[in-house]
């Protein structure tokens, strides 16, 4: 026949029992942790010791330092100890009190997650500077193929002479003042230049031409190029007061105003005048290794017409204008 079940005070004698294990357990475990902690802060407190060597009960950052150095047996960065002294630091005071110190084994773990984090922000700004360095070399190369270097004496010379050719032709509105400078060596000489060049057939097509190709050859100087698109620039400005002086003088007849010879005197003296100030300006910049690039429009316009490192991929290769265009307004539309 089945047992019968125990009687109910053996089965709470039992639960008493476990229950009492329990708490026994409990209370081991407590007394265990206690004594833990009792031994972390006697050690604690033997690291404080040693490190608070001027005994004012609190380790300051030059403290701080020297123990874990004397510790570790590693020279520390000052950057490292400041951020351990700033994780530290619950109060903010620039010091360590007991109650916010830690044992050598807490700092060294601190210590290793700074040196990680160290590590890390080393490799980024390695990363940085590799990509800058190589996007410096694109673009060094990049300048190189537009030769956009200082220009030595010799380019400075020779950026020059491209305005000889305005000079040529701005000549006719100086026939009223050089009509009288046969004496004057400067004038003779632009004289016999002006014979030169006015014997050459179609010698301003020639020379307007010959800049304009010449100014599209990247092996030749910026300075050069520069100065030879601007002469071009300003000879075409020299047309305007022609066409001004010929309109002028076909349409004062027409209207019976009186048409004097040196009507046009004045005009082309201011005209000329201008001009000479115009190219000396040009002249000395050049001379001196700098770009005339302050004539008002015309240099804007030369400026743009010059190829700068956009015009060109990373490779090299000439990006044509219809597609460098539309990418220039998209980024300026990212910017804004």
């Amino acid at each position: 026949s089945p047992s019968a079940p125990p009687p109910l005070e053996e089965e709470d004698a039992e639960v008493a029992q476990l229950l009492a294990q329990a708490s026994r357990l409990r209370a081991e475990a407590a007394s265990l942790e206690s004594d833990r902690l009792a031994q972390q802060a006697e050690v604690a407190r033997r690291i404080f010791d040693a490190f608070d060597t001027d005994r004012d009960g609190e380790v300051s950052f030059d403290e701080l330092k020297a123990g874990l150095e004397r510790e570790l047996k590693t020279e520390l960065s000052e950057s490292r100890v400041a951020s351990l002294m700033r994780t530290f630091d619950t109060s903010g005071d620039g010091a360590l009190q007991l109650d916010e110190f830690q044992t050598v084994d807490q700092f060294r773990s601190a210590l290793d997650r700074l040196g990680i984090e160290e590590s890390q922000r080393i490799k980024e700004a390695a990363a940085a500077a590799a990509a800058a360095e190589k996007e410096a070399e694109r673009m060094e190369a990049r300048a190189a193929l537009l030769n956009d270097r200082a220009p030595t004496p010799s380019d400075k010379i020779v950026g020059v002479l491209p305005y000889l050719f305005p000079l040529m032709d701005g000549l006719q509105y100086g026939r009223f003042l050089l009509q009288n400078g046969d004496g004057n060596p400067a004038v003779s000489a632009v004289a016999v230049l002006y014979a030169i060049y006015r014997s050459i057939p179609f010698s301003g097509f020639v020379a307007f031409f010959a800049l304009n190709f010449l100014a599209a050859n990247t092996r030749i100087n910026r300075l050069v190029r520069f100065n030879m698109q601007q002469a071009i620039f300003i000879d075409i400005a020299l047309f305007f007061p022609g066409l001004f002086f010929g309109v002028g003088k076909a349409l004062l007849p027409a209207m019976g105003a009186p048409v004097s010879p040196g009507i046009t005197e004045l005009p082309s003296d201011i005209v000329f005048v201008t001009l000479l100030v115009t190219l000396g300006y040009c002249v000395v910049s050049s001379l001196t290794g700098n770009e005339p690039n302050k004539l008002p429009l015309i240099s804007q316009y030369v400026e743009d017409r010059m190829p700068t490192t956009d015009w060109f991929d990373e490779e090299g290769r000439f990006i044509p204008r219809d597609v460098r265009l539309p990418k220039k307004n998209k980024d300026k539309d990212e910017k804004d």
